[in-house]
Parts: C-alpha cells; structure tokens; sequence
C-alpha cells in the first residue's frame, strides 16, 4: 500500500492529512516535524494585549493522530532525495516515501546586520512574548514597527500582521492612558507598503495611521538595525523597541535537496501544488513557489487552500488519474486593531475592502474559536 510522508504540522501539512480521510484515503500516513503540536500563529497579534498565552495558542497533536489514523516521527528534516523518494532528518533516520506532501512553511531572511535587536513575531511565541514584556517596561519611548520582502521573490512577504500589531498596541497604550508617552514610526522599503492587499486597502492603512498619529517612513532601502535604532539608505530612525517581520525564504532543507528551487529558494509549485520535475511530490503553504498574480499571499488561508488542492489530486492519482485540480487564489483578512477590524478580501475578480467596525473583530475571534476546534 502507498505510503505517504508529511513534512511539518502547521497549516498545510495538517489540512492535507484532513481532507485525505475525509475523502477515503486509507494509506499509511507518517508526519515528521520537530514537535507533535500545532501552533496557530494568526492569534499572536493578541499577545501584548494579554488577550492571548502560550497555552491558548499550542495544541497538542496526540488526538489528531489517533483521529486520523497518522504515524508521528519526531525530528527535524536535513534534506528531501526525491530520486531516492527518501526525507532524510538531522538525526540520520531515513524516511522512504511512495507520496511526499511538503507543509513545512518557509522561514524568515535574517540577514541584515543587527537583525538580533528586533523581534520577529511570526517566529513563534517566545520572540512575541519577549516584545511584550520588554513593552511593559517601557515607560516612555519610540516604537517602530516594518517590514520588507525577500528581493529576489518580492511577493514573499508576510506584512500583514505587522500593521495588525501596530494598531493594536497603539489601541493598548490608549486603552492605558499612556500612548501619549511613545512615538510609534512604521517603516518599510516599499512606497505603497501593503500593495497586495489592493489600491484602496493601502490608502485606508495608511489613513489610518496618519489618524493615529503614526509617522511613516517608507520607500527607503533597508540597511540594518542597533539596538536604538532602524537604518535605511535616507537615515537612522531611533527605536527603543522594534517589530519587524524580514522577507521570506523557502526553509533550509531545501538548498540540500534535488528538488528545482526558485530564485527565492523557495520549491517549485505549479498550479495544481505539485513540484515540476517530479510525479508524487505535493506542496502547499510557504514552502512553494506558486504561479499566480503578485498579490497572491503567504498566509494561512492561501495554505489550507492549496492543502486542499493536494488532497484532490492525490486522491485523483490513487485513481490513476492525472492531477487535474488548480488551487483558488484569494486574500482573506480581518485587519485588527484589537477592539475593532478591517475585512479585506481579493481574487483576480478584484478586490473588496470593508470599513472598520467592532463586528469584524469579533468574527476574527469567532473564526479562530471554529479553527481550532478541529485540534480540541
């Protein structure tokens, strides 16, 4: 029987595991990743509020296994030898594989000199935390918040949740009568930053700021960071305490593999999230480089997506059929500002922007509440 590996725990890997059994895939199936937990980072925004801890965002995955019937090998994965049909892990332990689904998620470019005096929320708990608590210190200050792509795959971003963090902890210290004593600046390399979010979400985010009193520099290259301060190639911002999420690269396993990469260093993907070159290699999520319009996010949404176009055509090779199955491009998003939020949703019908309001936070909230009841 046909036996099918999964390469990480997040989004994609465990999406693709659902959506198999639902359909009736009984193969063998292993996950490999270097903890069995799900992490679910959208809720991260809500950490410096105190809205939000470890424990509420870390699900253990031993049930999810027994539910669906899935092996768990823990470890770290060093390279992928497709010509081999072997994940090989940093430990040395081989892995052969008929199927391989690739959900491991990308990671950040953290190359600019200085990087170790920002934090990066999106890496997980702990650098979020960390901001927090060095935030809670601060009696007064400047706060600066940014982020940029990776240069040779400009729409390998995540800039989204920097201007979720952004307003909200501009709404916490209002809420704490202390946002009078700080000076928030948003930075990025980009004129119009948040672009893919469509003309008139960039005009709205940056509206917003200026009503925030939140200055803006943008459209300056990055040139790294100090402990006091952002620098760019026009001048050195000071900061006290800076947020900053870099462009994205695919993960570091894949320079070592024989898998084609893109310019990026991202794996390959075509439009039905199979890798070129290969014929039972699937990716969905951050790891791939997909074919698509420029605002075509890295998010969790575009990850359970294209998991579920792996699931269709896996099940349809099961059948000896060609993969036929493309993947839906679509941007969802509730912008949140931690009382209210801003719905911004795009396809390549166009794009659709809806106003501020306190119902669109709580959707938020809802929304992760009916997530994460499939890891309860």
């Amino acid at each position: 029987m046909q036996h099918t590996v999964v390469i990480g725990s997040g989004f994609a890997g465990l999406t693709a595991i659902r959506q198999l059994r639902s359909q009736g895939y009984n193969a063998p199936i292993t996950l490999i990743s270097p903890r069995p937990i799900f992490f679910y980072f959208p809720s991260l925004i809500w950490v410096p509020a105190g809205k939000r801890s470890e424990n509420d965002l870390t699900f253990s995955l031993e049930q999810f296994f027994a539910r669906y019937n899935v092996d768990y090998h823990r470890g770290s994965v060093s390279k992928i030898l497709h010509s081999e049909n072997k994940v090989i892990t940093e430990s040395g332990a081989e892995i052969n594989f008929d199927t391989l689904i690739i959900g491991s998620g990308g990671r950040f470019i953290k190359k600019l000199p200085g990087i170790e005096h920002v934090f990066t929320p999106c890496e997980g708990y702990a650098p979020t935390k960390a901001y927090t608590d060095r935030l809670n210190k601060l009696d007064s200050g400047t706060l600066a918040f940014g982020f940029a792509s990776n240069p040779k795959e400009p729409a390998a971003m995540r800039g989204g949740p920097i201007f979720e963090f952004i307003f909200g902890i501009d709404t916490l210290l209002r809420q704490q009568g202390r946002r009078d004593k700080f000076k928030i600046i948003f930075f990025s390399p980009a004129p119009r930053p948040g672009q893919r979010l469509g003309a008139k979400a960039v005009d709205k985010l940056l509206e917003e700021m200026q009503k925030r009193d939140i200055t803006t520099h943008l459209g300056h290259k990055m040139k790294g960071f100090t402990e006091t301060s952002v620098i760019t190639e026009e001048q050195e911002l000071h900061s006290d305490l800076t947020l900053f999420m870099p462009g994205m690269t695919g993960p570091v396993w894949a320079a070592e593999s024989d898998l084609p990469l893109s310019e990026g260093g991202f794996v390959k993907a075509t439009q039905q999230c199979t890798v070129p070159e290969t014929t039972n290699v699937y990716i969905a999520g951050d790891a791939g480089s997909f074919p698509g319009p420029d605002w075509m996010p890295k998010q969790a949404h575009m990850a359970d997506l294209q998991a579920d176009t792996v699931a269709k055509n896996i099940i349809a090779a099961s059948k000896g059929q060609p993969a036929h199955h493309s993947f839906k491009t679509e941007l969802m998003c509730i912008v949140d500002t931690l009382d209210k939020g801003i719905l911004v949703h795009r396809t390549e019908k166009g794009a659709s922007m809806y106003p501020k309001t306190v119902v669109f936070h709580w959707a938020k909230r809802f929304f992760e509440w009916l997530y994460l009841r499939k890891y309860k």
